[in-house]
């Protein structure tokens, strides 16, 4: 006889649990503490089996009916709905633990920091995430299609960060890539939108390209009342056409004061490979006379409140903005150009001497791939030369000095 309502409520618990059955297979298990449960009893595979289908009165009779006959139709058309239901609580748990931002963060943690990349491109990339997060970062990775990935972006862009946009769906151009590798997506999404996204206007660092204000920048900086590190890290960076990022990470022991060099690793250069600077008399000169001043240990450029940390990556152009000078006129990347244009304007000195000691790849791969020469002896006394250069343009000499070393 099939169960009515009635029946189903005055059912009390026994000291054992106990089964009433209702018709096709369904069946209300009563439990020692009173709660009755729902399930479909069933043979797949010549295994008798029970599907668990709820408690009453959440799943009411004629609900717990109609999940019976579902689960009884896929029986009949030859599917397990108790593996079936197993298979998919398998797969949103492993959605769950594969969201991009899961992906992500592996990439970054296990590819990025194991390669040696630098801390600010560590930092950029969970920058990257972070903008990524509110609109995919939960999503399982093979669930984001272009479309999802293209409305993220579009989001940015409509914040007028074109360039950033950009950068976005770089990074995530390669946590789909890492994410395919490790078989948790298909598919890299981005891989169709670069012709969709705005391409945002070239940035050019504000450089001073003329003699006789770079002389007036150079007496600026010694005038200039600071934080000594500050100070010093002002007076160096014409010097040795470095970028911001790679003067203000320096560390003491990657100065070579025999060989007059400074090595910086690979894991701080953009071209991820190891970079060697030849220092001027006049460089070397200042880095002793900051060396008692910082301990000689650890960062070159310590942070004002602590030596563990190196100086803000707003230091030298903020101390560029209380000399009076403009974000339009001079940057402290801005000291590269500054010094690639008046090095190649000498005409001194070989274009590729010039691009090695900026630290620059080779934009043409074949030329690239022949042109291996470092030009080291040239570097040198480019950069003694570079160094007479500006002082006297700091004492008001607008004549090219000549080379001597």
């Amino acid at each position: 006889m099939s169960l009515n309502v009635q029946e189903i409520k005055g059912f009390r618990a026994a000291d054992k649990s106990y089964k009433k059955y209702d018709s096709r297979g369904l069946l209300l298990l009563v439990k020692p503490n009173g709660s009755k449960l729902w399930y479909f009893k069933y043979r797949f595979g010549g295994k008798e089996k029970k599907l668990p289908i709820g408690a009453f009165p959440e799943i009411s009779l004629s609900q717990a009916r109609q999940l019976r006959d579902r689960a009884r139709l896929k029986v009949s058309d030859g599917i397990d709905p108790m593996l079936e239901r197993k298979r998919k609580k398998a797969r949103i748990k492993l959605g769950a633990e594969n969201t991009f931002e899961v992906i992500a963060n592996k990439y970054i943690d296990e590819k990025m920091v194991p390669e040696g990349k630098a801390e600010a491109t560590l930092r950029k990339a969970r920058w990257f995430l972070d903008l990524l997060k509110p609109a995919i970062g939960n999503m399982p990775i093979n669930d984001v299609d272009p479309q999802l990935m293209l409305a993220a972006l579009k989001k940015l862009e409509a914040k007028g960060n074109l360039e950033t946009a950009k950068k976005c769906r770089s990074f995530a151009s390669r946590v789909f890539r890492y994410g395919a590798a490790l078989g948790q997506c298909q598919t890299d999404p981005t891989s169709i939108l670069q012709g969709a996204l705005v391409t945002p206007k070239a940035r050019h660092y504000a450089a001073i390209l003329e003699p006789e204000k770079l002389g007036g920048l150079l007496r600026a900086i010694d005038d200039f009342e600071c934080y000594p590190a500050t100070k010093f890290a002002l007076k160096i960076a014409p010097h040795v056409f470095v970028r911001p990022g790679e003067l203000r990470h320096g560390e003491w022991n990657e100065i070579d004061w025999n060989k007059a060099t400074w090595t910086i690793p690979e894991g701080r250069m953009k071209a991820r490979r190891i970079h060697v600077v030849p220092l001027s008399r006049q460089v070397l000169e200042l880095f002793r006379e900051l060396k008692p001043i910082t301990g000689g240990k650890g960062y070159i450029f310590p942070a004002f409140h602590t030596r563990q940390r190196p100086m803000s990556e707003n230091t030298i152009n903020a101390a560029f903005r209380r000399m009076g000078f403009t974000k339009d006129e001079v940057t402290a990347h801005g000291l590269r150009s500054t010094a690639s244009t008046m090095l190649n304007e000498s005409g001194l000195w070989h274009p590729d001497a010039i691009e090695r000691a900026l630290a620059h790849g080779d934009s043409n791969a074949i030329r690239g791939v022949y042109n291996r020469g470092n030009y080291w002896d040239e570097r040198v006394k480019m950069a003694q030369w570079w160094s007479d250069h500006l002082d006297a343009l700091r004492q008001g000499c607008t004549l090219q000095v000549s080379p001597s070393v």
